[in-house]
């Protein structure tokens, strides 16, 4: 492993642990020649899922891209960065456990909805208004409409 700060390749690691639920190893890391720690993952190498736009444009899954928009959706909630790469990591599990490995941005789009949808309903309409491409008052009121049976269900349980 290259040292960030000198570029040495020897170093030794002084601390492993599991990470992401296990999917990865961090290992903390000291470089032989400059003595700068570092932190380093180690990840399962996975067939690369593509993703066919809209426009029927293709291109390699971005995880970032889901955090960039979770991001903007979670701004002032109670979500945080940490549910945020939970979701995200749930997300890319799912999808490479699939048999496919192309995959259509209306269903990833519908799969963070699904997470959205249990976590916060003020984050899951900022992300529908935008993934949606929502153009009026009529697409928030129909897709709040379809939010409230789901709460008179829930209300109903608890009485």
């Amino acid at each position: 492993m290259q040292c960030p700060s000198c570029q040495n390749t020897d170093s030794r690691v002084l601390e492993s642990r599991s990470a992401d639920s296990g999917r990865s190893v961090r290992r903390r890391r000291e470089c032989l020649n400059c003595d700068f720690r570092f932190t380093t993952y180690e990840r399962v190498e996975t067939t690369p899922i593509t993703v066919l736009k809209k426009s029927g444009a293709k291109e390699l899954f971005n995880r970032s891209k889901i955090i960039s928009g979770l991001n903007r959706a979670c701004e002032k909630t109670l979500i945080n960065a940490t549910k945020i790469e939970f979701i995200v990591d749930e997300i890319e599990q799912q999808l490479h456990q699939g048999i496919r490995k192309e995959v259509e941005t209306i269903e990833i789009g519908e799969m963070v909805l699904t997470h959205l949808k249990d976590i916060n309903e003020v984050a899951y309409i900022r992300f529908a208004s935008v993934y949606r491409q929502f153009h009026g008052i009529n697409d928030f009121i129909t897709t709040l409409e379809s939010l409230q049976p789901l709460k008179k269900e829930q209300f109903a349980s608890v009485l």
